[in-house]
């Protein structure tokens, strides 16, 4: 799984014109999932998103959780995030899961960052055409690769 975290005051996800999900602060997280994620993956992340010190104390060093904070978090998927460049101009997607393989997936990875959050992970529409709108706090912008745990 890809994780593209971004540290945000405010965001929001649109369909058709209208907010389906949205946070006031915390982190979005824009979500690719490819054929070998699998159960490891989901709890690893979950777990590294929810424990990164990535909010400001009160001495401004970042040193604080999404936990610490009480903060929310807003996850997307994005299966363009397994794009490959190699190649051309197109990008090429192969990597990217099928919707029948990423979408229990993306399921079970909202479903283990509630369930360490104390407050309700907003969602996009898995598949949809959405609108993400957010306001960087920072900027602060972290990817996480969970087959390279660095």
């Amino acid at each position: 799984m890809i994780a593209v975290i971004q540290r945000s005051k405010e965001a929001s996800v649109k369909i058709d014109g209208e907010i389906v999900g949205g946070i006031t602060s915390g982190l979005v997280v824009l979500i690719g999932i490819e054929e070998a994620d699998g159960d490891e993956d989901v709890n690893w992340l979950s777990a590294k998103i929810a424990n990164l010190r990535i909010f400001n104390d009160d001495k401004g060093v970042m040193n604080l959780s999404l936990l610490d904070v009480g903060g929310e978090a807003l996850v997307v998927s994005q299966f363009t995030l397994h794009a490959s460049t190699k190649k051309g101009n197109r990008p090429s997607y192969i990597k990217a899961a099928k919707p029948e393989v990423s979408i229990p997936i993306y399921d079970r990875f909202v479903q283990s960052l509630n369930s360490i959050l104390p407050t309700e992970v907003q969602t996009g529409e898995f598949g949809a055409d959405m609108k993400v709108s957010l306001v960087n706090d920072g900027p602060v912008t972290i990817i996480i690769d969970s087959k390279d745990k660095k």
